[in-house]
């Protein structure tokens, strides 16, 4: 991947990019992470100072062909679709449902209760990515962010053994990170160019996203300041996924809505600001044993529908393969 160095942006000096790299900004694709707002705070530089930053480096990348064209033809989108790259989950039908797979260039957003799959989904997928692409993989390197203390790397041993790899090679390959709270959470999030770029990395999974926002803003006195700042986190992890060409799996737990009285009264955390965030939004749901069900519930592509998959020791597989 052709990257252009800070330096060549106009109005970056040496002390300028200095700084940026110091924030986790190595090239001048990270700038593009940022709204003019975000990076006058980051630099602290006026914001007109910033969006000239942002648009030159924004010029430069389109001048030498490295990111597309303001406005382009469907044809050609449907031609970038049709090259996106897909990692398998390691259930044919749930891949069937995703039509491929977990894509890259996207956020895919798991949501369930407690035990629906939602963190099984992320160590196979973490170990998945590994594979060559004739195996459903992308041969690349995984970033695994937790925030509830749910890793387990004695199942990705259980899950490379099924899968035929090397379980210490598998776990050198996933990046962890534990994040403590919002603020460690965000820090990550900007680190993220610099270690997808050097680490190889096809899967950042961050299991689970929204939690400590939930956590820490409590009550309706703060939900104004939680959105806020739960927004910008999420439309830069929705940039890192096009910029890098990574996929980036979330997981989200549920509430209940006590005023449904018919139906599923389960919805996302998170509210509007996550569901128009992510690309896909899939929920998942218990059923009988080992078994899970998972059903599209957004997607710009794919139309609704649901398909079963199990969770077993070598991860999430057909229930016909148990």
């Amino acid at each position: 991947m052709e990257e252009v160095s800070l330096k060549e942006v106009p109005g970056i000096g040496d002390v300028t990019a200095r700084k940026l790299m110091e924030l986790g900004i190595t090239d001048a694709k990270g700038l593009l992470l940022y709204s003019p707002i975000q990076l006058a705070e980051m630099l602290n530089t006026a914001v007109e100072r910033a969006e000239k930053i942002i648009l030159n480096a924004y010029n430069l990348l389109k001048e030498r062909g490295l990111i597309e064209d303001d406005f382009v033809t469907a044809d050609y989108l449907l031609e970038k679709i049709s090259m996106r790259k897909y990692i398998t989950t390691g259930s044919k039908n749930l891949d069937n449902l995703l039509r491929g797979g977990v894509a890259t260039g996207a956020v895919t957003e798991f949501y369930g209760e407690f035990g629906s799959g939602k963190t099984q989904l992320c160590h196979s997928l973490a170990v998945n990515v590994q594979l060559s692409e004739d195996e459903g993989g992308l041969a690349k390197n995984a970033i695994y962010i937790d925030t509830e203390k749910t890793f387990s790397p004695s199942r990705i041993v259980d899950i490379a053994n099924a899968r035929g790899l090397d379980p210490r090679d598998t776990l050198h390959r996933i990046i962890v990170a534990r994040a403590y709270n919002t603020t460690h959470l965000l820090l990550l999030s900007h680190s993220l160019p610099r270690k997808i770029k050097e680490n190889n990395v096809g899967l950042v999974a961050i299991d689970s996203a929204i939690a400590p926002f939930r956590a820490e803003y409590i009550g309706r006195g703060k939900l104004s300041e939680r959105q806020q700042l739960l927004n910008r986190f999420m439309h830069e992890l929705l940039r890192i996924a096009e910029i890098y060409d990574v996929a980036v799996v979330i997981t989200n737990q549920v509430q209940e809505q006590p005023d449904i009285m018919f139906g599923d009264p389960t919805k996302p955390v998170g509210g509007h600001v996550v569901a128009h965030a992510v690309t896909y939004r899939i929920y998942l749901r218990k059923s009988k044993k080992n078994l899970r069900i998972a059903m599209i519930v957004d997607s710009p592509e794919h139309p609704p529908g649901e398909a079963v998959f199990a969770i077993t020791r070598a991860g999430i597989v057909d229930p016909e393969g148990i």
